[in-house]
């Protein structure tokens, strides 16, 4: 049964500065049936893929990649920001729009050659996205399924994403200016 997550996505305008609409997911997980829709959908697209983990990326796409690696009974990778995972890590640092950040990943919890699917919210530019990808393959891992909830193409992902192809379930093709 399809589920209409457009009408749960709240689009925020004005955050997090003038001129940005923010996509806001948090509609998805505060609708039971919204929430279960997207895990079911997950579960579903991914239950035969072959995977051997699933990364998420800090920190709303752990909200999606936990119930799913837990259905699925494969382990959950965390990335996250520098700094915030204890232990030996391995680090990407990337270019933001505004400046850089750099991600993580724990070096006990990437095994070479596992089959990874790295999922996140929103794609929007694709540079998170593929940092991360970048990051998990450097650890010797291979990277076989990119998805994320929702997907913005008007803002080009696939300037930073090159042939990696990213799976969505809502996608908005142009920034909405009708609100509500």
């Amino acid at each position: 049964m399809a589920f209409d997550l457009e009408a749960v996505i709240r689009k925020i305008p004005d955050f997090p500065k003038p001129g940005i609409l923010f996509y806001d997911i948090t509609g998805i997980l505060s609708s039971p049936e919204a929430y279960a829709y997207v895990i079911d959908e997950l579960t579903q697209r991914y239950q035969l893929r072959g995977l051997s983990g699933i990364a998420a990326v800090e920190s709303r796409g752990f909200v999606f990649a936990a119930p799913l690696a837990l259905k699925l009974g494969l382990p959950l990778i965390l990335i996250r920001k520098k700094g915030k995972l204890p232990g030996v890590t391995l680090s990407k640092r990337y270019a933001l729009e505004y400046g850089d950040a750099e991600i993580e990943v724990q070096r006990a919890d990437v095994r070479p050659g596992m089959r990874l699917l790295l999922l996140d919210d929103l794609l929007a530019t694709g540079g998170t996205l593929r940092a991360s990808a970048e990051l998990l393959e450097e650890a010797g891992a291979l990277v076989t399924d990119l998805f994320c909830v929702v997907g913005l193409p008007f803002l080009h992902p696939e300037r930073q994403l090159g042939n990696r192809r990213v799976e969505t379930l809502v996608q908005y093709e142009h920034e909405s200016t009708q609100l509500g």
